[in-house]
């Protein structure tokens, strides 16, 4: 069976062939180590609309300037901002964070979010995505990088490429894609599958001129071999 036969949703083993054949390419995957939940929220809100190495810094100048989570509730949005201004969005995201913590803050008595390694990943995505300006890209994350459950984020690079092989509706929105992929997604590979795919929007699959020539994924793919996608 090939993902063309399977849509509107990829079987099983065709994902996982997706998987072997981007890790072929791009060799070993390498998990780096894990930041606890609380930073982990914080560093993906940060990670928004910029490069890997400018949310990298900013959140490192965070850290150094707001050694503790609670010192941030303490500064004002434009101190907060100017320290991570080289993320881009700075007062957005400030704010943001500023707002996350106090709610967590709220719920918890302090920040701390220990309670959720009591839960099931299913109560863990619903504490998280009620929090402010958390969606489901930044749940996923805590739960496949934080927690070592067996969660699949769907950022912007994993979306498009998705969307393009037929493993979801073009306008699935964020939500309804991490709906659709993460039960079908094998879970001894999404962490892996989710940043092969990242790599992939990022070299391969570009949002104006994919390179689909050189892919070794057009065969598997709507898009790249010419047919109409679902729901078109």
């Amino acid at each position: 069976m090939t993902a063309l036969e399977g849509l509107p949703g990829p079987d099983t083993r065709v994902i996982a062939a997706v998987q072997r054949r981007l890790r072929a390419q791009q060799g070993a995957f390498a998990p780096g180590p894990p930041l606890p939940a609380m930073d982990q929220i914080i560093a993906t809100v940060l990670s928004q609309h910029t490069s890997d190495r400018n949310s990298a810094r900013a959140f490192a100048q965070l850290k150094a300037a707001f050694p503790a989570w609670e010192r941030v509730l303490g500064a004002r949005d434009d101190q907060v901002a100017d320290v991570i201004r080289c993320g881009g969005i700075a007062r957005l995201k400030a704010r943001r964070i500023r707002q996350i913590l106090d709610a967590i803050a709220e719920r918890e008595g302090r920040i701390d979010l220990s309670r959720l390694d009591g839960l099931d990943d299913a109560a863990v995505f619903d504490y998280l995505t009620s929090l402010p300006g958390v969606g489901p890209k930044t749940a996923a994350c805590v739960l496949a990088f934080s927690m070592g459950r067996a969660a699949f984020p769907v950022d912007t690079h994993v979306h498009r490429v998705a969307a393009r092989l037929g493993w979801i509706p073009p306008g699935a929105t964020p939500e309804a894609a991490y709906r659709i992929l993460n039960p079908l997604v094998p879970p001894g590979i999404r962490y892996d599958l989710h940043v092969a795919l990242i790599a992939h929007g990022r070299t391969v699959c570009l949002a104006r001129r994919p390179r689909c020539g050189g892919c070794v994924l057009r065969d598997l793919c709507a898009f790249g071999s010419g047919l109409s996608m679902p729901g078109g």
